[in-house]
């Protein structure tokens, strides 16, 4: 952006400035002539840059001319005098000037500068007073000067053109766009003091977005131009403020003040404290807006925030609740699962049981039958003799010994590692192992009923034909050696697996 480089311009400027002056103090003093030219160019440096140096050299000229009667010279520098009393805002003493100055026998040039000069002095009078009466017959007057000037020195080529821009749109050829005129501008070899004069009187033909481009071309060129008795920049900034761009308005403004303040413009600086407070309000109204609104956003997001911390932490509860009814359904159909091994497992047990018995009952029944037709028999035959003889062979310990043969085999086809689970619960010195050919001995025998669900010792001991005593010594004796607490090695017993598992 131009207006960050405005340092490095101004600081060229005074370099040539500070050259002309060294120029100037090494000129001769008795070359009036050559000392004339100098002065007029630090005037033409310092014209639109800084009104109190303008006027020490448009002075030092005026004494020049007047001293060796250079009548030219003077008339010219007193229309250079008049014109920046009149930038600067003394029209009384500018109107004085253009009074002093004797219009006749003039050349063109120099009467068509003084028709000039007094027309934007009566346009500058009219628009300072802004009063309906007084500033008309100002403007009559200017207009009057204006076309007299054009009468005397018509306008070359590119002024015309440029003079096109203000033919009304029903007249005006469809190329004479403002896009036309701006590239017309740029492409004419003017300089940058010339580009912004041109541009900012081609801007008064335009409005909205067209004036402020060619405004902008001004104000970019005065900057480079290191112009401070600008118009362009403050006209940007109303322009701008009109449109509601009121934070690039404010900018514009305070360089505007700036730039017045700099060159001693005072009539410009009264115009311009007269618009900053304006625009300048309705900046902190549009910042104090936006601050409402990022607060209001900021509590909205605070609600928001507080809104879903609360709804995360009723989820989280939520969460935490099903995975603990997870869990509890996960142990409850653990406990089911065990629940339903263990009534498969006891549905299996009493399937072989009742099996067994009615396999044992069913032979023991052939058995009596057979007893008691030969019994029968006998009797009849009077054979007293052989019922005795035949009584006393049958064997009961020989019948109850494949009884539990049959019990064991079942026992170990329903618990086929019995043994080794039951050994496992052992010291290694203490295990119990059947002896060859065997199936299961006494104290395998009672812990195998106890892991059928048989856990009186008064049934155990009935079965077995033992006395509880000798059930309870056994059991005694195989808990103090295991390697378990004894009061949970009957629990151990009743988890060794059935038929290895419960997947069937």
């Amino acid at each position: 952006m131009e207006l960050g480089s405005i340092s490095l311009y101004d600081q060229a400027k005074q370099t040539h400035i500070n050259q002309l002056r060294t120029q100037l103090g090494h000129t001769d003093t008795r070359n009036i002539h050559a000392q004339f030219k100098v002065c007029e160019k630090i005037f033409e440096e310092y014209h639109s840059f800084k009104f109190d140096s303008a006027f020490v050299y448009v002075r030092k000229m005026i004494d020049l001319a007047a001293q060796f009667h250079k009548t030219d010279d003077l008339v010219h520098s007193k229309i250079l005098l008049g014109t920046i009393l009149l930038n600067t805002g003394f029209y009384k003493e500018a109107f004085d000037v253009a009074d002093d100055i004797d219009s006749s026998g003039l050349s063109d040039t120099l009467r068509t500068d003084y028709l000039i000069l007094r027309a934007r002095l009566n346009a500058g009078i009219a628009e300072y007073n802004n009063d309906a009466y007084f500033s008309g017959q100002y403007y009559q007057q200017s207009a009057a000067d204006f076309k007299t000037a054009e009468t005397v020195t018509p306008s070359n080529a590119f002024e015309q053109t440029i003079n096109l821009a203000f033919i009304p749109d029903s007249v005006r050829q469809q190329h004479l766009t403002p896009d036309f005129f701006f590239n017309t501008i740029i492409h004419h070899q003017l300089t940058y003091h010339g580009v912004a004069m041109v541009s900012t009187r081609i801007s008064y033909a335009y409005t909205g977005y067209d004036r402020i481009m060619f405004l902008a071309l001004a104000a970019i060129s005065d900057i480079r131009s290191s112009t401070k008795e600008t118009l362009a920049i403050f006209l940007l900034g109303q322009e701008l403020y009109k449109l509601g761009r009121t934070n690039d308005a404010y900018l514009f403004m305070q360089e505007a003040s700036n730039n017045a303040r700099f060159y001693g413009t005072r009539n410009r600086a009264v115009q311009i404290e007269t618009m900053l407070p304006l625009i300048a309000g309705k900046v902190i109204d549009q910042k104090q807006h936006e601050k409402d609104r990022l607060l209001i956003g900021l509590l909205l997001f605070l609600i928001v925030a507080v809104v879903l911390f609360f709804l995360l932490v009723i989820y989280r509860k939520q969460m935490l609740r099903i995975k603990e009814n997870e869990r509890m359904i996960k142990e409850k159909n653990s406990e089911l699962q065990n629940v339903n091994g263990r009534l498969w497992e006891s549905s299996r047990i009493k399937e072989e049981l009742i099996g067994l018995f009615f396999k044992t009952c069913s032979s023991y029944i052939e058995t009596l039958d057979r007893i008691k037709q030969r019994t029968l028999h006998n009797i009849k035959l009077g054979k007293y003799k052989d019922v005795t003889q035949f009584l006393e062979d049958v064997q009961v310990d020989e019948e109850k010994e494949n009884l539990y043969t049959m019990l064991d085999t079942v026992f170990l086809t329903m618990f086929p590692n019995f043994i080794t689970a039951f050994n496992a619960l052992l010291k290694k010195e203490d295990q119990i192992w059947p002896k060859s050919g065997d199936t299961l001995n006494a104290t395998l025998r009672i812990f195998a009923l106890i892991r059928l669900g048989i856990n009186e010792q008064e049934a155990i001991a009935k079965i077995l034909g033992y006395s509880v005593s000798t059930v309870y010594t056994y059991k005694m004796r195989v808990k103090s050696r295991s390697v378990v607490p004894a009061g949970d090695f009957e629990q151990k017993i009743m988890e060794i697996k059935f038929i290895d598992s419960y997947d069937h």
